[in-house]
């Protein structure tokens, strides 16, 4: 273990803002974690600060944070990688009051000092939480107002694949995964970090995955993809509480099923898994140097992974010495067996809820969206559930998807009564079912990418009525608020001139959007009216001929597969999973 210098004396300004703001410990730095000695900041041959756009404790339980962070320093050479977060607004506040700029974690020294500023890009409400963090750390928020010697400002993440709405603000896009694009790209700014920023961003205009705002005009960007993803051997404890506290492993990136709805799914193809082996190994590992009595296996669906069984099976003996618990929270309704039930239940000693994403209530809306889930493979898999002895399910489900009626929303409230009724014959007394509908939001690099948006009225309307339809005490439903669900259509539909947008929206306040207690739309509608800009252009259907803002990312996969998926939805046809059939997606991963 290693500390750099204290950077709170008691008598700093720093240490003295603490007192003032709620959840001090945000900002303290109290946590566990293992770093070299050797990687000072003097002798780095490259500063990195990786930068999460939301609070201390959503970051950290980011799974995919944590893996760069250990990622980059596992590369040995001489990189020093730090972390910083958003800071509230109360903080933030005090901060320009007394004019003191934002921190890494770690060393606790200047963003403004580092090489690199590395930001991921989880969801589009976070855009402005972007803008918060450059002007905290005294450097422009456009790119073409930044002096020469300023920090690069990459990013990556799902937001890199529709990188137009903040390309304004961001300096370089990492497009596809980290281990593919990041050791290329660090090795050339290592040796370019005292360039001037015109000259560094040059250096790195035909690295493979690198889309540059500034340079790559009518270019063509391709996804980078790693064949082997990275596994650690640590992690980062927080010593304060955090929304997802354990230890965590990504079983297999990916996803074969084709659901036509999802962004996560068409852009991560094709499947790789981790070795079974290798994936306990690695969670040994983890358990004994973090201390955690949880992990997390993780994946789109984790009960997809080939090696599951046997990896729960290898893994038992050790976790019940420790007294510590698996969980997978990506769960398929047709994919949980018997035997992996029979198994977590030797693993895990309580019974806590359980989780499960049916996403529509009739038989033809599923397969509309391809999610391949029948009414008997549901309640073969509910009963099984409450046969191994859970009580508490909940149950994910859209509302807003293309062809929509009033009875697949209607069955929504009829299949959570099938379920009550399912665990009360079954002897379960105490059974509850949770229900959460959340707004259809049209992503792009998805087969549903044209569709029209349902607007904030419909939405609002859909959920009041799914909720109307309930009358069980033991049955709970909520719905999403509609007005983000707008939002995030737009943003995540945008082009360039969504950027003006963002910097109005975020100048007059806007911070935050993905916390219901600080979203306000009217900040958003306000800076739509005030450039001129109608927002239902980004929430409309579009042309399938229409140049498509993201069009320049090539994901892998082709447009003409996309628009057979849209097509076959409309029929209510499915489409196999891979791991049974090519579906002729574009990517040629078939092995002779």
């Amino acid at each position: 273990m290693c500390t750099e210098r204290n950077f709170y004396e008691f008598d700093s300004p720093e240490w003295k803002l603490l007192s003032q703001v709620s959840r001090p410990s945000r900002y303290s730095g109290s946590e566990w974690r293992e770093y070299s000695c050797e990687n000072d900041w003097e002798s780095a041959s490259l500063r990195i600060c990786l930068t999460f756009p939301d609070v201390y404790e959503i970051g950290m339980s980011y799974y995919g944070f944590q893996i760069i962070n250990s990622f980059v320093k596992s590369l040995g050479k001489n990189y020093l990688v730090d972390r910083a977060y958003s800071v509230w607004g109360d903080m933030a506040a005090k901060m320009r009051e007394n004019d003191l700029q934002i921190y890494s974690v770690e060393r606790k020294k200047f963003l403004s000092e580092f090489d690199v500023i590395a930001f991921t890009l989880p969801h589009e409400a976070a855009y402005t939480n972007i803008l918060t963090i450059l002007q905290l750390a005294g450097l422009e928020i456009r790119t073409e107002n930044r002096r020469k010697h300023d920090p690069l400002i990459i990013a990556g993440g799902y937001g890199a694949y529709v990188p137009e709405p903040v390309s304004k603000f961001i300096d370089l896009f990492c497009v596809g995964d980290s281990e593919a694009v990041l050791p290329e790209l660090l090795e050339v700014l290592s040796e370019a970090k005292d360039l001037e920023l015109s000259e560094r961003l040059e250096l790195c205009k035909n690295i493979p995955g690198v889309y540059i705002p500034s340079i790559h005009k009518n270019c063509r960007i391709h996804r980078q993809v790693s064949e082997k993803f990275f596994m650690p051997s640590s992690m980062i404890v927080p010593s304060v509480s955090v929304v997802h506290d354990r230890a965590a492993i990504e079983l297999f990136r990916g996803c074969g099923r084709g659901c036509r709805f999802c962004q996560a799914g068409m852009v991560n193809r094709p499947v790789r898994e981790s070795d079974v082996n290798k994936a306990g190994e690695s969670i040994m590992k983890i358990l004994r140097s973090t201390g955690w009595d949880e992990v997390g296996l993780l994946s789109l669906a984790s009960c997809d992974y080939s090696g599951i069984e046997s990896l729960i099976d290898n893994l038992s003996g050790e976790l019940s010495k420790r007294k510590a618990r698996l969980s997978l929270p990506s769960l398929r309704m047709d994919g949980f067996s018997v035997g992996l039930a029979e198994r977590l239940s030797g693993v895990n000693s309580r019974r806590g809820g359980i989780t499960f994403a049916p996403e529509a209530g009739t038989q033809r809306m599923r397969d509309v969206i391809n999610k391949g889930l029948t009414d008997e493979m549901i309640m073969n898999c509910l009963g099984e559930i409450f046969s191994r002895g859970w009580e508490r399910v909940k149950l994910y489900f859209m509302m807003g998807l293309p062809t929509e009626t009033q009875e697949d929303l209607r069955a929504i409230s009829e299949l959570a009564r099938r379920t009550l009724r399912l665990g009360r014959s079954m002897g379960r007394k105490r059974v509850t079912v949770s229900v959460s509908v959340s707004g259809f939001v049209p992503k792009a690099h998805t087969p549903f990418q044209w569709e029209r948006q349902n607007s904030i009225e419909e939405l609002r309307d859909k959920g009041r009525f799914i909720k109307s339809e309930n009358h069980e005490h033991n049955i709970t439903i909520a719905y999403h608020e509609p007005e983000q669900t707008f939002l995030e259509g737009v943003l995540s539909r945008g082009d360039v001139r969504t950027c003006d947008v963002i910097e109005h929206a975020w100048r007059n306040g806007a911070e935050f959007d993905n916390w219901t207690e600080c979203f306000d739309l009217n900040r958003w509608l306000n800076a739509f009216e005030s450039l001129g800009i109608d927002p239902n252009d980004y929430t409309r259907e579009r042309s399938e001929s229409e140049i498509l803002p993201w069009d320049f990312i090539d994901v892998g996969i082709t447009k003409e597969f996309l628009l057979r998926e849209r097509h076959k939805a409309y029929d209510c046809k499915l489409t196999i999973d891979c791991k049974n059939g090519c579906g002729a997606c574009g990517l040629n991963c078939v092995k002779s």
